[in-house]
């Protein structure tokens, strides 16, 4: 007879996992702060922007990735939720403690903004 660890593998089960509601919506924020809303804060040199420019960049993006514009939407949505952009009317601006990193024309990953706007100093 053979040991357990000898034994012939059965063939195991395919599990397909999904990612939690809180993983999903961290990635779609950082999918739209990286790839729509801090591309188009650093090309029109503003800290705030139209919604028709973010409808625009955001079609291009959606365009050249080949996904749909309401998952872009949950993100973005998210990201005002989150105080990483506000809006008054029309206008969106992305919050104060990013001003310095536009300024600079660095690049922004949503870690470091995540950190930066919950930062308490």
């Amino acid at each position: 007879m053979l040991s357990p660890q000898h034994e012939l593998p059965v063939e195991e089960e395919q599990v397909i996992r999904r990612k939690g509601k809180h993983a999903s919506s961290t990635e779609n924020r950082r999918m739209v702060w990286e790839n729509v809303v801090w591309p188009l804060i650093l090309e029109i040199n503003r800290s705030y922007f139209t919604l028709k420019e973010y409808h625009t960049k955001r079609n291009e993006f959606c365009k050249a990735s080949g996904i749909l514009p309401s998952k872009v939407a949950g993100g973005f949505v998210s990201l005002l939720i989150k105080g990483i952009l506000t809006r008054d009317k029309n206008i969106y601006s992305i919050h104060y403690r990013l001003i310095p990193y536009m300024r600079k024309k660095a690049p922004l990953e949503y870690g470091l903004v995540i950190r930066e706007v919950n930062t308490k100093r």
